[in-house]
């Protein structure tokens, strides 16, 4: 399996899925310590992948989103965006909304 057979069966195992520097319990930059905090915030039930495990992951993960930072967060599927973008729409109440719906 190449790797980016690897990030699709992981976007496919769970309808919320976090790319993250270290893990929930360690997160290992600010930036994803925030993204996890708004997560357990919205009860959000999501797997999380510490990019730091896996270098080859970490390099073809960006071209595969097209997005250079981490970290990343998929909603069935798709990416949400960076710490930033789930921070603003955690604000406007639009994250919640779309962790509700996730399948």
């Amino acid at each position: 399996m190449n790797v980016i057979e690897r990030i699709q069966e992981q976007l496919a195992s769970a309808p919320v899925v976090l790319y993250m520097k270290g893990t929930p319990d360690f997160p290992q930059c600010g930036f994803s310590g925030r993204v996890v905090q708004v997560l357990q915030a919205c009860n959000a039930q999501y797997r999380a992948i510490n990019i730091f495990e896996d270098p080859e992951l970490r390099e073809a993960l960006k071209e595969y989103s097209h997005w250079p930072t981490y970290p990343q967060l998929y909603v069935n599927g798709e990416l949400v965006g960076g710490c930033d973008i789930v921070m603003d729409l955690y604000n406007k109440g639009e994250l919640q909304t779309m962790l509700g719906a996730a399948v």
